[in-house]
C-alpha cells in the first residue's frame, strides 16, 4: 500500500468514527455514500477528490483514489464538476397571496433543477408580507412540506413596524428588507430617510442586518418618464445616479450608527468606488449583483421586450465590465437571482409598454449556466463562481452549514457538465410562468444533478417525487440557522 493510500484509509477511518464493535462513540455515523469526481470545487480550489457523506453531512474530502467503504454507495461523476450547492438569498416566491405569480413548490423545483439547494425568500409580493411574526408563521405554513430545497426567510422593515423587528429576528428571519421608494406593491410601503435611520439604529442594537433596494426616490421622480416600448426610454427613467446617491446615503448612515447594511441587486458601476472606500474604512457594508447585470446589456434588448424589465435596470455594456472586476476584487461578494416573476399578462407583452410592465427577471433555474457562460469568457474559474454564488450568499445570511464542500457542512451539491451547451426553452423551466429574458439564448454548463443533504433531489431537470427541503431559521441569540 502506498503512503497516499495509507493516509486515505486513516482519513476515512477518522471520518467514519470507525470502531463498529464495543467502544464505538455514541451517536457516531457511518459513511453512506461517496461522490467522486476528477473536478471537485472546494474552498481551496478545484481538485480530484472523493467526498464522503454520512447522515446528510460531509464527513471528509479525501484524495480521489481513497478506498470506498463496503457500506457506502459510490457515485462516480467522471469529469463532471462537483460544486457546492448554490445559495440564492434573493428570491421572490410570492406565496401565499400571489401564488399565481410563483409559489413554494414551483420556485424550489426551479431552484433544485438549476443547482440551487438553499434559497431565502423576500418578504414582499406575498400577502401578507413578512412584517410581523404572525405573518412569518403564515408564510411558513404555506411553505411547509412543499419545498424541494432548504428555504429561509427575510423579514421586512416598513413604516410602523419598528417594534416588530426584534421579535422577527428572534423568530428566525435572517435580516430585514426595505425600500427607499415605492416597492411595486402597496402592502409593502417604503421607508423615508428618517425611518431608514430608525430601522438601522434598532437593528444595530441587536446585530440585525438591513438589506436595501437602493434607488433615490427624488432622482427617480425627476427622471424623464415616457411610456411605450422603447427600452432606452425606460432606462432613462431609472438613472444610475439614483443608485449611486442612495448608496452614498446608506453608507453614511451605516458608518454613523455602526449598523450592518447590504445593498441589493447593484447594477450601477458608479457606486463601486463608494463601496470600496467604505469597506476600507471599516463600514459594515456588503453588496450583491445579479446574473442579468453580468450577462445582458441594454444595447441588445429589443424594444417591446418587457421580459427584460427589472428595477434597477439592465444597463449598457460599458457598465457591465466593472461589475465583473468588482466580483474579482471582492467589492461585490455575491451573485443572486432576484427572481421576481409574475403572470404573463402583467408583463404587458401585448403592448410592450415598459412603463406598465411588471419589473422582474425570471431566472432562478438559469443562474449557474448564465454566470458560468460569461465568467468563462473572462478567464474566471468555477471556483470563482462557487465563491460568488454559494459561499458569499451563505456568509451573508449566516448559513454556516452551507456554501462549501468541506467537512461538517451539509452535503449539498450541484453536478455540472461545464462544457456542454443548451438553448433556453421557457417551456422546459420549472418556475410557474414560462417567461424569461434568457429565452432562446445558448448557455454553457448543464446541471446534471442536485443533492440536498446527500439526497438526490433533481437529475437532468427531473425532480424527486417527494420534496426534501427544510425551513431554516436563525436561532434566537445565534448567527447560524437550523431547520424546522
Amino acid at each position: 500500500m502506498t503512503p497516499r493510500r495509507a493516509l486515505s484509509t486513516m482519513a476515512f477511518n477518522k471520518a467514519l468514527n470507525r470502531g463498529d464493535g464495543p467502544g464505538k462513540p455514541e451517536g457516531a455515523t457511518v459513511t453512506d455514500q461517496v461522490l467522486r469526481s476528477t473536478r471537485v470545487v472546494t474552498p481551496d480550489g478545484e481538485r480530484p477528490a472523493a467526498v464522503a457523506v454520512a447522515g446528510g453531512t460531509i464527513e471528509a474530502v479525501l484524495p480521489y483514489d481513497a478506498p470506498v467503504p463496503a457500506c457506502a454507495r459510490l457515485t462516480d461523476l467522471g469529469e463532471d464538476v462537483l460544486l457546492p450547492g448554490l445559495v440564492d438569498t434573493h428570491v421572490h416566491v410570492n406565496d401565499p397571496g400571489r401564488a399565481e405569480w410563483e409559489g413554494f413548490a414551483t420556485a424550489t423545483a426551479a431552484a433544485a433543477a438549476g443547482g440551487v439547494t438553499t434559497l431565502v425568500d423576500m418578504p414582499l409580493n406575498s400577502v401578507p408580507p413578512t412584517t410581523t411574526t404572525a405573518h412569518l408563521e403564515t408564510k411558513r405554513a404555506a411553505a411547509r412540506g412543499r419545498v424541494h430545497t432548504d428555504v429561509g426567510f427575510w423579514g421586512g422593515a416598513v413604516p410602523g413596524n419598528l417594534e416588530d423587528l426584534r421579535p422577527l429576528h428572534d423568530a428566525g428571519v435572517f435580516g430585514f428588507k426595505c425600500f427607499l421608494l415605492h416597492s411595486g406593491v402597496d402592502e409593502f410601503p417604503h421607508l423615508t430617510p428618517a425611518e431608514v435611520e430608525a430601522a438601522m439604529a434598532e437593528l444595530a442594537a441587536f446585530g440585525g442586518l438591513l438589506i436595501v433596494h437602493a434607488e433615490d426616490p427624488v432622482l427617480i421622480d425627476g427622471a424623464p418618464r415616457r411610456g411605450g416600448p422603447k427600452y432606452a426610454d425606460f432606462l432613462a427613467s431609472r438613472p444610475a445616479a439614483a443608485e449611486d446617491t442612495a448608496i452614498a446615503a446608506l453608507i453614511a448612515s451605516a458608518a454613523r450608527l455602526g449598523a450592518r447594511v447590504h445593498i441589493l441587486h447593484l447594477s450601477s458601476a458608479g457606486a463601486l468606488p463608494l463601496i470600496r472606500r467604505a469597506r476600507r474604512e471599516g463600514v459594515r457594508v456588503t453588496a450583491e449583483t445579479c446574473p442579468h447585470f453580468l450577462t445582458l446589456t441594454a444595447e441588445e434588448i429589443p424594444d417591446g421586450a418587457t421580459e427584460f424589465k427589472c428595477c434597477p435596470p439592465i444597463r449598457e455594456a460599458a457598465n457591465r465590465e466593472p461589475l465583473w472586476r468588482a466580483l474579482a476584487d471582492g467589492t461585490l461578494q455575491s451573485v443572486v437571482s432576484d427572481h421576481s416573476p409574475s403572470t404573463a399578462d402583467l408583463k404587458r407583452k401585448d403592448t410592450g409598454d415598459f412603463a406598465d410592465a411588471w419589473g422582474g427577471i425570471s431566472s432562478l433555474q438559469l443562474g449557474l449556466p448564465a454566470v458560468w457562460t460569461e465568467a468563462r469568457r473572462r478567464g474566471h474559474t468555477l471556483a470563482d463562481v462557487a465563491r460568488w454564488m454559494s459561499a458569499g450568499p451563505a456568509r451573508l445570511a449566516g448559513l454556516d452549514r452551507k456554501g462549501a464542500i468541506a467537512e461538517g457542512r451539509d452535503a449539498d451539491f450541484a453536478v455540472l457538465a461545464p462544457e456542454e451547451t443548451f438553448t433556453v426553452d421557457p417551456a422546459r423551466l420549472h418556475h410557474r410562468n414560462p417567461l424569461t429574458a434568457y429565452a432562446g439564448r445558448t448557455l454553457r454548463g448543464v446541471v446534471r444533478a442536485t443533492y440536498l443533504r446527500g439526497r438526490l433531489v433533481a437529475e437532468n431537470g427531473v425532480l424527486a417525487p417527494e420534496p426534501a427541503g427544510r425551513l431554516l431559521e436563525r436561532p434566537a441569540g445565534g448567527s447560524g440557522p437550523h431547520g424546522r
